[in-house]
């Protein structure tokens, strides 16, 4: 079987020499290094390997090449090769240059490419590396083919197969479909014992589960159910940013903290396929890599998560807080944090409905979309996530149009997404629209489309659907104690006082709820401000308010009074 190829074209002799030494000795052995000077050599080789059935991983340009700049020819190759990562090589004499910086951002706003790197500057140059063993990881993602993949196996998209892809999407976890009667399901059956029961679920070390229960699932792909003990100082209900980032800060000041999560990590952020605007990532990050990282980072500082758990019940106990899991176990502790976010509104629609997982998917689920080359796309929703699923799927399926009940993508989405999607030439915006129909034969094949302004209705051809539309908030198994606003947001701070629900002699402090010592960070909280990097700023000022409420209640920083146990101050933020 053919090696991948890594593809580099340089006009600069000199430097496509050190990108090519670098490249031949740190990946000969498993990759077909192709580096070539002319455009036009480069242009037949992509088209060759086309034509053949070669695997591209990765294709590399400079930024001035002979008769084409290096964006214009890493746009054509997406074209032959639609899954092959794309950067444009820059020197370090381009670094921090006004114009240099505009062809970067207009380049990734066309999609033209990927993201830049830097050109090798000494051997080894680990920087160089670093960049190029991201973006064949990302190639091998969208593969399937990535280390530690878990293969799911059905005899259909829909039911309890898309259920089991769809939590190990919540756990961030890698994972691919196929079903039972495909190649490549008879290759991973003929291994299992005849009578298995489907949907089965097979992981990188062999083991297999057949039909599990999302608990089981959860078990199995790392995520603790049940805690190891009943007290905690602070426990977190939710592992979206808000609670990750509360867990990560709770943990590392000795907290000790319970992480529990109806489903796995990232909440919405993990359908979010390249947050561009966050902190700190110039190259962008995708939300389940976000997801994982903050969940690796708790994880080592000592904080307990039990996924696939469901909260159903939170009361005031002997000076304690008692929260209850559907299961029934019962656990105390001084303090909780409300983080649990929001889901998109389901659409209401019975035959679309139907379809759940065979073409019709609530989120912007990364996953799905390398098996949308050449489809049609729509896309419903006007935030963030659904700008950023839109420009990701539009790099794999030949139309994606954006459905909106507004005037305008600028009234909920950022400036920087706009700009792209409107440069990127497959993506259209239809305003003033809503999806009212749909069916097809097993899986989504048209949708009904509706005029708001003329009232006319239109049936359009469609290949999958992705909802992301409102956000109604996890808090309807929380206590009357806890005011919500007519929508179900929690309230807190000023707007408890403001409710007339606060009881307590003291002021409540900035993010706590009605219920003293229940506090609450993120989407879920009235008038949260709707973006990754907001709710974790609000996860980490949530531990900080902590030491103060204990503080205020003469409590140590383990949550026990503080005329046994000396209290402890509160670090510096």
């Amino acid at each position: 079987m053919p090696l991948p190829v890594l593809l580099v074209v340089d006009a600069d002799a000199e430097a496509l020499a050190g990108v090519e030494a670098e490249l031949d000795d740190r990946y000969g052995r498993h990759y077909d290094v192709v580096c070539l000077r002319s455009v036009a050599a480069a242009r037949a080789r992509l088209q060759g390997y086309a034509e053949s059935g070669a695997e591209v991983a990765c294709v590399l340009a400079g930024s001035d090449l002979d008769g084409a700049t290096g964006s214009e020819f890493l746009h054509e190759a997406r074209r032959h090769h639609p899954h092959a990562r794309r950067g444009l090589l820059i020197g370090w004499e381009d670094w921090g240059d006004k114009e240099t910086g505009e062809v970067i951002f207009d380049g990734v706003a066309r999609d033209h490419f990927d993201e830049y790197l830097f050109r090798p500057a000494q051997s080894p140059d680990e920087l160089f590396h670093s960049a190029i063993s991201g973006m064949l990881l990302d190639w091998a993602e969208s593969q399937q083919e990535a280390p530690f993949t878990v293969h799911v196996v059905g005899e259909s998209w829909t039911g309890r197969a898309y259920e089991l892809r769809e939590a190990l999407q919540q756990c961030a976890v890698s994972h691919s479909f196929c079903l039972a009667e495909s190649d490549k399901g008879r290759s991973i059956l003929a291994g299992v014992p005849d009578g298995t029961d489907l949907p089965l679920v097979v992981f990188p070390d062999g083991s297999v589960l057949e039909n599990p229960t999302n608990a089981e699932l959860a078990v199995a792909a790392g995520g603790r159910v049940n805690p190891e003990h009943l007290d905690f100082d602070v426990i977190i209900v939710g592992a979206g940013p808000a609670g990750l980032s509360a867990a990560v800060y709770a943990a590392s000041e000795g907290f000790g903290a319970l992480v529990v999560d109806r489903g796995g990590i990232g909440g919405q952020a993990t359908s979010s396929s390249l947050i561009r605007n966050y902190l700190g990532f110039p190259r962008g990050v995708s939300g389940r890599r976000l997801a994982q990282a903050a969940y690796d980072q708790a994880w080592v500082f000592g904080a307990d998560f039990a996924f696939m758990t469901t909260v159903a019940g939170l009361e005031r106990e002997d000076g304690h807080i008692a929260v209850t899991f559907s299961d029934g176990v019962r656990v105390r502790t001084r303090a909780v944090l409300l983080a649990m976010g929001a889901s998109y509104t389901r659409i209401g629609v019975d035959s679309l409905e139907a379809l759940n997982g065979a073409g019709v998917y609530y989120g912007g689920s990364t996953s799905e979309a390398p098996g949308l080359a050449d489809a049609e796309v729509v896309v419903v929703g006007g935030a963030n996530s659904a700008g950023q699923a839109a420009l990701h799927l539009a790099r794999y399926a030949r139309n994606v149009t954006i459905v909106i009940r507004g005037e305008s993508l600028r009234a909920g989405m950022s400036d920087y997404l706009v700009r792209q999607i409107e440069l990127t030439e497959n993506i259209a915006v239809r305003v003033r629209t809503e999806v009212v129909g749909g069916d097809g034969d097993g899986h989504l094949e048209r949708l009904v489309l509706r005029d708001n302004t003329t009232g006319e209705e239109e049936t359009v051809c469609a290949d999958a659907l992705f909802l992301m539309i409102g956000a109604r908030p996890f808090t309807d198994w929380l206590p009357p104690e806890v005011v919500r606003d007519e929508h179900g947001f929690v309230l807190t701070g000023p707007d408890v006082v403001a409710a007339g629900a606060w009881s307590c002699e003291r002021a409540p402090f900035h993010l706590e709820t009605a219920m003293p010592g229940v506090f609450a960070a993120g989407d879920v909280r009235h008038d949260a401000v709707r973006r990754v990097a907001s709710a974790v700023g609000e996860g980490s000022i949530a531990i900080q308010i902590l030491h103060r409420y204990f503080e205020a209640e003469h409590l140590d920083v383990h949550g026990r009074p503080a005329d046994v146990h000396p209290a402890v101050p509160a670090p510096a933020p």
